[in-house]
């Protein structure tokens, strides 16, 4: 990425090294978030310095191990996590997404370190950021790079501690990363999951993918009523609401769904609402204190997640098998991205194989 708002070019750089605490990785493929087009545009106004090479995580095997790498091997076949935290500060340290985002000033300073992402052949990695895979995902490491999709609402399910059995309604079910969640929700053994959504079709096709766990609910942009039909979809107590919602949508959708939730349940928030403008959350303080409700954020993942969510696929509780997937060689990013923005509905991939072609 040269500039924002220009087309992405294909250049060579120089190889890079493994320092001490580091990895290099040959990149098989990175998932292409169907978002990309309005980070490379500035629309989305994500703190990277151009020129860059973007990309966020990926399915790589490894070229070379820094000095105190104790079980990594070149040729070992890993994923790449993307979520890159500082070391000096285990209880708030500072993160950044490599190649994609950052936050705060420490995060920029991480961000200049690892400057570049997986939009490339190669690839510099913090060692822990490196997890092995199975063999079999050599097979096709395009579907395993969906681990960047799946990843992210597990860490969200996981800081709302669903449970077996329990009931989770998904806001913002009908998006790209909103049906990852119901998918992966069912996966960890859900009981029930409401699916509100205004996409007639995209409802319809939840409630076939997955049968009658499934509860879908058309919206209808009226709060109360939105509410009521949610509550009545569950058919009992809602246990934990995932919101998933993107920056475009407004906050009101946001607490209709929250709102929804039994005394002393959970709501996470995962998306993006408020980052284009718009009204705060609000959200009523006498509701939250004296249903003794739970409402957290939960930015990305925690580092043990990478390694819970290779076990749910590997075991076949969650199955790839039936993703839509469209890979394009490095040639070809900007079609990618372009394919990417038009295809970002549900189980609907894109993906960069950066050998290929």
């Amino acid at each position: 990425m040269t500039q924002f708002g220009a087309p992405l070019s294909v250049r060579d750089t120089p190889e890079p090294e493994a320092r001490d605490g580091e990895v290099v990785v040959e990149v098989l493929a990175a998932f292409v978030p169907p978002y990309s087009e309005d980070v490379f545009s500035g629309r989305r106004n994500y703190p990277l310095v151009p020129p860059q090479v973007p990309g966020v995580g990926g399915v790589g095997r490894v070229v070379r191990v820094g000095p105190d790498a104790t079980r990594l091997r070149a040729g070992d076949l890993v994923w790449c996590d993307s979520t890159v935290r500082a070391r000096d500060d285990a209880l708030t340290p500072d993160i950044m997404l490599q190649g994609w985002s950052s936050r705060g000033e420490g995060g920029a300073r991480l961000a200049r370190h690892l400057h570049d992402g997986s939009f490339a052949e190669l690839m510099r990695v913090p060692t822990e950021n490196v997890h092995p895979l199975p063999a079999r995902a050599g097979d096709d490491p395009a579907r395993w790079s969906l681990l960047g999709v799946y990843t992210i609402p597990y860490g969200g399910l996981l800081a709302g501690g669903l449970e077996a059995g329990e009931t989770l309604l998904v806001s913002g079910a009908t998006g790209n990363l909103g049906s990852a969640a119901v998918a992966l929700a069912l996966a960890m053994g859900a009981g029930r999951v409401v699916t509100p959504g205004r996409n007639r079709a995209v409802l319809r096709l939840l409630a076939d993918r997955f049968g009658p766990r499934v509860r879908p609910v058309e919206l209808t942009g009226d709060e109360a009523a939105d509410r009521a039909a949610m509550s009545a979809a569950a058919d009992g107590p809602i246990d934990m609401v995932f919101d998933a919602l993107p920056p475009g949508a407004p906050s009101s959708v946001t607490r209709t769904a929250a709102m929804t939730v039994r005394e002393q349940g959970r709501v996470v928030l995962m998306g993006g609402v408020g980052m284009l403008g718009g009204d705060d959350l609000a959200l009523p303080y006498p509701w939250i204190m004296r249903n003794s409700v739970t409402v957290r954020g939960q930015w990305m993942y925690p580092r043990s997640a990478n390694v819970g969510m290779i076990r749910l696929i590997a075991a076949g509780a969650l199955d790839l098998g039936s993703e839509q997937i469209r890979t394009f060689g490095l040639d070809d990013v900007n079609e990618a991205v372009r394919y990417s923005a038009a295809h970002g509905g549900p189980f609907d991939r894109t993906v960069l194989i950066p050998r290929a072609g």
